[in-house]
């Protein structure tokens, strides 16, 4: 195989004696640029199999570079580099057309596989997404995405290829996941940025009321229509319209929704005219809509309609790594907003959000800390002012919601003297197996179930706990 080309942007001489050493035993040749306007020139007048640029250089930054590069051969592979990886860097890398990015300090096997396939990509011809670039600056005074964890890099690239594409977009996920500030993701980074963007809450409103919000009415329309409403198919032409809880639509609605996806038009309610609609939809749920399909409560052909592309958000327990980084921001935004000079959380305070499963997700996480620097009185948040209080409509199994308990007691346990931690987990047990005893009436097939075993290991731990 023929000697891969690749070019690497980077003010720092020590990254590229780095990438050289890495890949010392590959069949690769690295090519050296130390600034944007030299690694131009250098990408339009070469052939290369890659090119790889930092973000932060002199004379030119790299995401201009790649929106520059990329106008003039779409063809060319960009992986970014990266210390600064906020949201809009990624998003708009994607956006310009980056294949890739990495944020520093580099896991070497990782860059490793990610230049490797890269190449042989490049060298299979296969085309790239289109990608743009970003402020890196974090505003604290509006809510943004935060998280560098490898889920939500994911979704950041899906943002940066689906954003200027004029498809439907679902956003799914648990309650306080933040499916709106995807939505707005998308929407800011499209064609239509420039355009309303509007917010409609489908769980919120009455289905007679949303109806009319949805597509508006005539004067006379229904009692108590006593002027012409403009609805928000209206209202946002040519935006951007966000129809947020869309799980929770009527049938009726639901019908009506369909239509206007599949030709562009409606009547607003007790009107004959058609009125012609240029909107693109951004849908979420909290539901699980193709069980919903399956359920009879949600049409079949619409969630199709709507699922064009999904992005799900997962929950921030499956996300721990990006609690530390959620924390020092709302503690900064709150800060800010309250006028207080908190400087940090101890360590007892971090490490019990750290074990803590979240049921609210970031929302509940934004709550706690908003709390936590209202009462305190110290510059630093200790782990007396975290309080968790979840929400009462919880998404979250109640066995995940009881995990602290557990694990607190378990830490009570292993602080006894080795005298008093003999015969404890047989005790737990056993009162575990009367509870549910007493709560099914001394039926054992509820009583199993209820405890998640067999009727036979039961029985067994009972004659067990009888012979003890």
């Amino acid at each position: 195989m023929a000697t891969a080309k690749v070019l690497l942007i980077d003010d720092e001489k020590n990254m590229h004696y780095s990438f050289k050493r890495l890949f010392s035993n590959e069949n690769i040749e690295f090519t050296s640029c130390y600034d944007g306007e030299e690694g131009l020139k250098a990408v339009t007048q070469g052939r290369w199999d890659l090119v790889i640029t930092d973000v932060k250089m002199p004379l030119m930054d790299g995401l201009t570079l790649l929106q520059k590069a990329k106008s003039e051969n779409p063809k060319v592979l960009f992986i970014v580099i990266t210390a600064h990886g906020t949201t809009d860097t990624a998003i708009e890398a994607m956006k310009f057309g980056a294949y890739d990015y990495i944020l520093k300090p580099f896991d070497n096997e990782k860059l490793k596989e990610l230049v490797l396939r890269a190449v042989q990509e490049s060298r299979n011809m296969r085309d790239v997404v289109e990608v743009s670039p970003v402020s890196e600056e974090i505003s604290y005074d509006k809510d943004v995405i935060i998280g560098n964890s490898p889920q939500m890099q994911e979704i950041y690239k899906i943002i940066g290829q689906v954003a200027n594409k004029e498809v439907t977009v679902l956003i799914t996920g648990e309650s306080g996941t933040g499916k709106e500030l995807i939505a707005r993701a998308v929407y800011s980074h499209s064609l239509r940025k420039d355009k309303i963007f509007s917010v409609v809450n489908c769980a919120a409103i009455p289905e007679n009321l949303l109806e009319s919000e949805l597509f508006g009415h005539e004067k006379g329309a229904y009692t108590g229509a006593i002027n012409l409403h403009i609805g928000k198919f209206e209202k946002t032409e040519g935006g951007t319209l966000f129809l947020d809880a869309i799980g929770g639509m009527s049938p009726k609605l639901q019908a009506k929704l369909l239509r206007v996806l599949q030709s562009g038009d409606f009547e607003r309610i007790g009107g004959k005219d058609v009125i012609k609609s240029d909107v693109r939809i951004i849908a979420a749920t909290n539901k699980q809509l193709q069980k919903e399909v399956e359920l009879g409560n949600f049409r079949e052909d619409l969630y199709y309609r709507l699922n064009v592309v999904n992005i799900h958000l997962p929950p921030l327990r499956e996300r721990k790594n990006d609690v530390p980084i959620l924390i020092d921001y709302f503690i900064k935004r709150f800060s800010q907003k309250y006028s207080k000079k908190i400087n940090g959380m101890g360590d007892l305070a971090r490490e019990k959000l750290l074990k803590y499963n979240f049921p609210g997700n970031i929302r509940e996480l934004q709550n706690i800390i908003n709390r936590a620097i209202v009462v305190s009185t110290s510059d630093i948040l200790t782990e007396k002012e975290i309080t968790f209080l979840a929400p009462k409509d919880s998404p979250v199994p109640f066995s995940q919601n009881i995990d602290e308990l557990i694990e607190r007691l378990f830490q009570e346990i292993i602080q006894l003297p080795d005298s008093q931690k003999e015969g404890v987990f047989p005790i737990i047990e056993k009162m575990l197996i009367n509870k549910a005893l007493i709560a099914t009436k001394n039926n054992q097939v509820r009583a199993a179930k209820l405890l998640g075993i067999s009727r036979n290991t039961l029985r067994n731990r009972i004659e067990k706990q009888e012979e003890e």
